[in-house]
């Protein structure tokens, strides 16, 4: 009686900690203490035929059994814990990791963003100042060629009308050498002339009045000048014609030397901004898909961070959830082996 006795404040103190098990294992307590309750009430000569199965032993039995298979649980919820905590410790690890990682590659990307950005900007000022340079080279091509048509025009006119007058006193000359001043002053040579010598020839009064009035078949008072004097006349009036038509063509020549001079550096001045004009324009043109794609990658980079933070946040909220259940649960399996 006392070993039953004994017996059952074991099996009550067991059974008051595993209130916290399942009622499985509960009932599997109270039917040990009934049996060996009942083991212990019979008769004695029952007691003599069960000597040989002792019932405190199995009591006893079945209780080590029950410790050793809640500690094997144990064990195996410690392997998964240890898991859990693992792979707590890892993902923690590789978050933190591309945490970190994402942070550098924002602020490594922006700096080359705004680094890009502000080339950009310089370029499309170059790009500006090379078009309006080029534009006015252009320019000024364009009024040089006009001015040079214009000069052309003129020197052509110019041209024209001293060899016109040449060949007519060449006509007046060769007619007073052969006596026939008559015949000469009745043609447009004769007009010619005399419309030179009243208004370009570079003659004294005298002789310029003298000139004009053999060209116009009057003389003044009855005096008529000898005919070498009007082809001395002539001839110096010739001279001159000459020299300014030298002078003329000397003075073209070089209006097209300087001209050309200047077409051919403007030519060259307007092929190399074009080419730099071209060039920046495609590095303006690559700069903006380069920072489009870097804005992209910015964004993308954020978002990614983004929901690795959260997650990282979720991670540890929950790995210290677990935590706190593991402390809980060994306090429980404690006291349940006591």
């Amino acid at each position: 009686l006392a070993q039953a006795m004994l017996v059952e404040v074991i099996a009550s103190r067991h059974i008051e900690v595993g209130s916290r098990h399942t009622c499985r294992e509960a009932m599997a307590r109270r039917a040990a203490v009934a049996l060996l309750l009942g083991a212990a009430c019979a008769p004695a000569a029952a007691e003599s035929a069960t000597a040989a199965a002792n019932p405190i032993r199995k009591v006893v039995t079945m209780l080590q059994n029950m410790q050793k298979k809640v500690m094997e649980e144990g064990k195996k919820e410690e392997a998964l814990f240890d898991k859990y905590m693992c792979y707590c410790k890892t993902s923690g690890g590789d978050l933190a990791e591309s945490i970190t990682t994402a942070t550098s590659k924002i602020e490594s990307v922006s700096s080359e963003q705004k680094a890009a950005a502000e080339t950009k900007s310089q370029l499309e000022a170059d790009l500006k100042d090379h078009t309006s340079n080029r534009d006015d080279a252009k320019d000024t091509m364009a009024k040089a060629t006009a001015l040079r048509e214009k000069e052309e025009a003129a020197h052509a006119k110019e041209k024209s009308d001293l060899e016109t007058n040449l060949a007519a006193i060449a006509k007046a000359v060769a007619a007073l050498e052969k006596g026939a001043s008559g015949s000469f002053l009745q043609t447009p040579s004769a007009r010619l002339v005399r419309s030179w010598a009243m208004e370009k020839a570079d003659l004294p009064d005298q002789s310029r009045q003298e000139l004009l009035a053999f060209l116009s078949g009057t003389q003044a008072e009855g005096y008529v000048p000898q005919s070498g004097e009007i082809t001395g006349i002539l001839k110096q009036i010739a001279d001159e014609m000459s020299q300014s038509l030298s002078d003329a063509i000397a003075v073209e020549e070089n209006a097209i030397k300087t001209y050309e001079g200047l077409m051919a550096a403007k030519k060259k001045e307007v092929a190399m901004l074009q080419g730099q004009i071209e060039d920046k324009m495609a590095r303006v043109g690559e700069l903006g898909v380069n920072l489009a794609e870097m804005g992209n990658d910015i964004v993308d980079t954020k978002e990614a961070l983004a929901a690795d933070q959260k997650f990282k946040q979720e991670l540890e909220q929950g790995c210290a959830t677990k935590t706190k259940e593991w402390e809980e649960i060994k306090k429980t399996r404690a006291e349940e082996l006591l």
